[in-house]
């Protein structure tokens, strides 16, 4: 019996090391895209009506938390990315390539 928790605790890890994923995240369903613009506004703290310039400002408040540069890991800042971009996209006639980030 101590081997096979062994043995599956062992598989659970290679996995992980392997894929990147535990084997139980591959059971859970994919977020609506509903759900995942609601985890985007949670994470960056604006309303369901939010203009192109309030997303961009909370992008930024987070991104000065949540940067590598700052203590922070990569992880929550391409969550912050991720979370922008959708939003940005969601928004009418908006595109993420002027995100008001890059040089003109």
């Amino acid at each position: 019996m101590l081997r096979a928790l062994i043995l599956i605790a062992a598989l659970c890890i290679f996995c992980r090391w392997a894929l990147g994923k535990w084997p139980w995240d591959y059971l859970r369903p994919e977020p609506t895209r509903s759900q995942a613009l609601f985890r985007a506004r949670k994470l960056l703290g604006v309303e369901a009506g939010a203009s192109r310039d309030e997303v961009i400002a909370a992008h930024r408040r987070l991104t000065a938390l949540v940067h590598p540069d700052r203590g922070g890991t990569t992880a929550a800042m391409q969550e912050a990315n991720a979370a922008r971009d959708l939003l940005l996209a969601e928004l009418p006639g908006a595109s993420v390539e002027g995100d008001g980030n890059s040089a003109p």
